[in-house]
């Protein structure tokens, strides 16, 4: 059978190719109806029931475009509808989340220094905070506030900072926004599921049948929308935090993802104030300027936790079989000459401040946890150690993916 690591690694590249390319085809069409939208202009000769039009250039044509509040009088016979691009978003990004974080669990979700959480119970607090979070928000959505839009968004913000504090108090830092962010775009994703898309099948169905749609369908996609349209930037911010570890491997790193919120609405809130032809608020980019340096200081705080990186670590019991695996003696000194000098609670690298991609192979806990990547980036592949620095010769690497492939021998006559 082939191997089962090289499978699943390039699924998983797979699926996150196939989650960026639709999340770009949803945020460049969610962040173009919004500017639309807000450079529409009111002229004298708009048909009856137009809110105002646009006159655009592009591609050697012009295109000229009006929007209806609720309705044109009469239904044209090809309707577009833009509602693929968030589900197939979603969609990827939950596979993505399946592949790389409850199935690779003991490595990439759970912390062992915070919680001993079992697989089944880090994954139930993974899948169960989303379905819980959306369903909040859209209690208060529902609710009078939906009538109130700014305590609203600062009800909403206050909830992402609560949930980024508790994510990180159970799963590690990198899923800890990971899951801040899967915890957003679910809330996304699902306004236009069961909110956004819904009302305007109304409203056609409404006007089909020759009745008069009523405009709060309207009005309450707008509200959607609009809370769409901001949490989009920190969205990608927390997709993209899993490649630096000042961002989800420090101290304050729930602080610094609450702070990346507060910029994403300042710089969507420029734009949109720009596209409205309202002014230029140049406010906005020095208060994001001000909160990036913030960022940047709280990622390089000291962490105020003394490590001895030699001391003796207790090893889970989920994890023993692989410290006793046949090998791992040979492939624990390995990794100690050949990849903890940078890979440890205090690189001894020159120029290495922090351990790179929060990765540590410093003991037999993290060597253990990490035993699939270790595999995959110095045994099959050349990815580590970078450029070959230390000099790792062919045998050490033949030597770790013997190990590596004995363990699933070992599992498969345990079984037996």
């Amino acid at each position: 059978m082939y191997d089962f690591a090289v499978i699943t690694d390039w699924l998983a590249f797979a699926v996150r190719w196939l989650h960026v390319i639709t999340a770009m085809a949803w945020i460049g069409s969610s962040f173009y109806f919004i500017a639309l939208d807000l450079g529409l202009r009111r002229v004298p000769d708009l048909p009856e029931g137009a809110h105002g039009e646009e006159w655009q250039v592009h591609g050697g044509g012009f295109y000229h475009i009006q929007k209806y509040l609720v309705a044109p009088e009469n239904m044209p016979e090809h309707l577009t509808w833009f509602k693929w691009e968030s589900y197939a978003t979603w969609l990827s990004g939950a596979a993505l989340l399946i592949l790389v974080y409850w199935a690779g669990a003991e490595m990439f979700l759970i912390d062992y220094d915070k919680i001993d959480l079992t697989t089944f119970q880090a994954i139930l607090i993974s899948a169960g905070s989303l379905a819980i979070g959306w369903l909040l928000y859209d209690w208060l959505c529902k609710s009078r506030l939906g009538d109130h839009p700014t305590i609203l968004m600062l009800l909403l913000f206050a909830i992402l900072v609560v949930m980024a504090w508790g994510y990180d108090q159970v799963f590690t830092g990198r899923a800890a926004l990971l899951h801040l962010g899967a915890f957003t775009a679910t809330i996304m994703s699902a306004n236009v599921f069961f909110i956004i898309i819904p009302n305007q099948k109304i409203v056609v169905a409404d006007l089909k049948a020759g009745r008069t749609p009523d405009a709060k369908y309207g009005k309450i996609a707008k509200l959607r929308s609009t809370h769409n349209n901001y949490l989009t930037l920190p969205v990608i911010f927390l997709m993209l935090s899993n490649h630096y570890p000042l961002a989800f491997a420090t101290e304050y790193n729930w602080i610094i993802a609450s702070l990346v919120f507060l910029m994403g609405v300042l710089i969507r809130h420029y734009f949109n104030t720009r596209h409205a032809r309202a002014g230029n608020p140049h406010w906005t980019l020095g208060a994001t300027a001000v909160i990036f340096v913030a960022i940047m200081w709280l990622s390089s705080a000291p962490m105020f936790r003394d490590y001895d990186w030699q001391a003796e670590v207790e090893v889970p019991e989920n994890l023993a079989h692989i410290v006793a695996s046949e090998g791992y003696q040979d492939v624990r000194r390995i990794v100690l000459g050949r990849c903890s000098m940078c890979h440890s609670a205090e690189p001894v690298w020159a120029g290495l401040h922090w351990v790179p991609r929060g990765v540590r192979l410093d003991d037999d806990v993290q060597i253990a946890m990490n035993a699939r990547s270790i595999y995959l980036h110095a045994g099959l592949s050349r990815a580590m150690p970078p450029g070959n620095v230390t000099a790792m010769p062919e045998e050490e690497r033949i030597a770790i993916v013997r190990w590596y492939r004995g363990l699933g021998a070992e599992s498969a006559a345990a079984k037996d």
